[in-house]
């Protein structure tokens, strides 16, 4: 098998900061900063990123992580979560996701949902470049209002999605991406407010999703084998 290290490397800095992770950023961010596929703007705005996640203090990096993506309904990696909210809808396209996972041969080992970002990535990853720009086109609407949120509130994070919307090929349709725009966003130090919004909307799906953090081990050790062609067209 064939592995688009860039996907891979995208699938890690979106997930849950941890002592390895910092300790692979330099190869990360070398895969990042040689990908051509990827404007040369692109790969600048990435490099906050990185020597954020390689030199921060860890506990800082952590914190600032679970603030943004677990505590912000707005800027959750669940990307159902932002299509279907909590109704049926959601575990029926998670039922599929799941389906399509299993039927690539893919297993993830790891407690969050089928649709956390990172985990979809990490699929992509394993996946002809053309079938992973057709899934993120359909997810691009996604990616540019999280993109926005993030620079709103000055986040390095915007430059993953970002370049993630670079990579799918595709243009965010803008009636979408506005209607996900007007969410208000919650202050994610309100914790009291941020209880009561997860406990009246709580969904369980497999395994516990809040039980332990991404695991990150097995893809870093594979962060050497090739990247598949592409086509011209450009936790602790």
């Amino acid at each position: 098998m064939t592995i688009d290290r860039t996907f891979k490397a995208l699938s890690l800095v979106l997930s849950y900061p941890t002592r390895e992770l910092q300790q692979a950023m330099p190869e990360i961010g070398g895969v990042l900063a040689s990908d051509t596929r990827l404007t040369a703007a692109a790969r600048r705005a990435l490099r906050p990123l990185v020597e954020e996640l390689g030199g921060r203090d860890i506990y800082d990096l952590q914190e600032t992580y679970v603030g943004l993506f677990d505590r912000s309904r707005t800027l959750s990696l669940n990307l159902f979560e932002h299509v279907h909210g909590e109704s049926r809808d959601r575990g029926g396209a998670m039922v599929s996701l799941v389906e399509m996972y299993r039927e690539a041969g893919f297993d993830p080992v790891t407690s969050e949902l089928p649709d956390h970002l990172p985990m979809l990535l990490e699929f992509l990853s394993t996946r002809p470049f053309v079938e992973a720009q057709e899934t993120l086109a359909d997810a691009a609407h996604i990616l540019e209002a999280l993109n926005a949120r993030l620079c709103r509130r000055e986040s390095p994070y915007g430059a993953a999605f970002a370049a993630l919307l670079q990579l799918s090929g595709a243009k965010a349709d803008k009636a979408a991406v506005a209607e996900l725009l007007e969410e208000p966003e919650m202050d994610s130090d309100d914790l009291e407010a941020l209880d009561k919004v997860w406990e009246e909307s709580e969904v369980r799906f497999g395994p516990d999703p809040n039980a332990g953090c991404p695991q990150v081990r097995d893809m870093l050790s594979r962060m050497d084998q090739p990247i598949t062609p592409a086509p011209q067209h450009a936790a602790e």
